[in-house]
């Protein structure tokens, strides 16, 4: 079978960045073209992802540390567009797609010296620093928000909401039912702290929870992702109050989880808001502070103001603020119901689909025949070695 153009997708660091990259590479596979991916060690290590497309390592750095490392991070940069460019002389892709991050910019660098159209998506609703620095440049700029600060004006124009793709697991979950709660049924909290976890869902959650009425804390089935080192002590917290509790430092089934979840407590990660408002689940959100931008602040605003969250700052998010949050959505008729039609009203189902029109758009490349894909990718694995 023809191959009919080749892209390449680059993206690193966190799940936030990879797991959009990782849909649309699903997409463009599944319309018959070639996908690369460049990324960082960071990125080749989460599990899941993927999985048959050739991939490569490129150095890659931060812009930080002072004149010192500014130098550092240029000579990181500059050798990963020279990688970059040996790629695309071999592979000879129609288009690059950035996916924001530092590991990114060498692939987007490489694009604009050899004259190969690149678009960057942005799954933030604010700009990245990395995309800020591609914008003016770049074919085009995908947003998952209708609304993103620290976006030029002037860029208006190439400027297309597709929204943020997720795993096809999870978008699976669209048409499903939300699941059946009757008055004194079991009541499934999903606790989520982005790929890290977050301590400070692991020491407020447990207290919050135990503030709860009796007859509802013994309705309570608890899945929690913890730091490894916060695993022991929010055990025997659970235990002490006789709350069912499954706890992980990774869940690698995220998206089952997700579909039996009645209310989800995390952070306020692009990819988190994504699923949440795909399948449509209630949550209460806790926006990272230290987030470049205060980027995870400016996500939650979109799904709490359609009434699908609640949002609550680091520093508010107390134990009998959570009991209190959590006893306006799951205790007042009707609340948790109506909030999950607010989150799932908030969903992008077709932003895989519409990022990868975007992207075949881009540009025009004559169709290749398998034979001479695996000729550049052997003479390219040459030329990493």
């Amino acid at each position: 079978m023809s191959v009919k153009r080749h892209f390449v997708l680059a993206a690193g660091g966190t799940g936030g960045h990879m797991v959009p990259a990782h849909a649309l590479a699903a997409e463009l596979m599944a319309r018959g073209h070639q996908v690369a991916l460049i990324t960082d060690e960071r990125g080749a290590r989460i599990p899941g992802l993927f999985d048959g497309v050739e991939t490569h390592l490129l150095p890659a750095g931060r812009l930080s540390g002072g004149p010192i490392g500014w130098l550092k991070a240029w000579r990181n940069i500059r050798a990963g567009r020279e990688m970059a460019r040996t790629l695309y002389r071999s592979f000879q892709p129609t288009a690059v797609v950035g996916f924001g991050g530092y590991p990114a910019l060498p692939a987007v660098l490489a694009a604009f010296k050899a004259g190969i159209p690149a678009a960057v998506h942005e799954q933030n609703a604010v700009l990245g620093r990395v995309n800020r620095l591609l914008a003016r440049k770049v074919a085009a700029i995908a947003t998952s928000y209708p609304d993103v600060e620290r976006l030029n004006p002037r860029y208006a124009g190439k400027v297309a909401l597709v929204g943020n793709p997720v795993r096809a697991e999870v978008a699976a979950l669209r048409d499903e039912p939300f699941p059946m709660l009757d008055a004194d049924g079991v009541f499934r909290v999903l606790v989520t702290g982005g790929s890290q976890g977050a301590s400070v869902l692991s020491r407020v959650v447990p207290e919050g929870l135990g503030l709860l009425p009796v007859a509802f804390r013994r309705r309570l089935q608890v899945t929690q992702q913890c730091r490894p080192e916060d695993i022991a002590a929010v055990r025997a917290h659970y235990a002490a109050l006789g709350i069912p509790a499954d706890l992980a430092t990774y869940l690698p089934d995220l998206p089952e989880r997700l579909a039996w979840a009645h209310l989800v407590i995390a952070r306020a990660g692009a990819s988190t808001i994504a699923e949440l408002t795909e399948a449509g689940r209630p949550a209460i959100l806790v926006p990272l502070p230290s987030a470049t931008d205060d980027h995870q602040s400016v996500n939650v605003r979109e799904m709490v103001a359609a009434g699908g969250a609640r949002a609550i700052a680091q520093d508010r998010f107390v134990p009998v603020e959570l009991a209190k949050q959590m006893q306006k959505l799951a205790l007042e008729p009707g609340a948790l119901e109506n909030a999950a039609r607010r989150a799932w009203s908030c969903g992008r189902p077709n932003a895989v689909r519409d990022l990868a029109d975007l992207v075949e758009g881009l540009g025009r490349a004559p169709i290749m025949e398998p034979m001479k894909v695996e000729t550049d990718m052997g003479t390219l694995r040459g030329a990493f070695a």
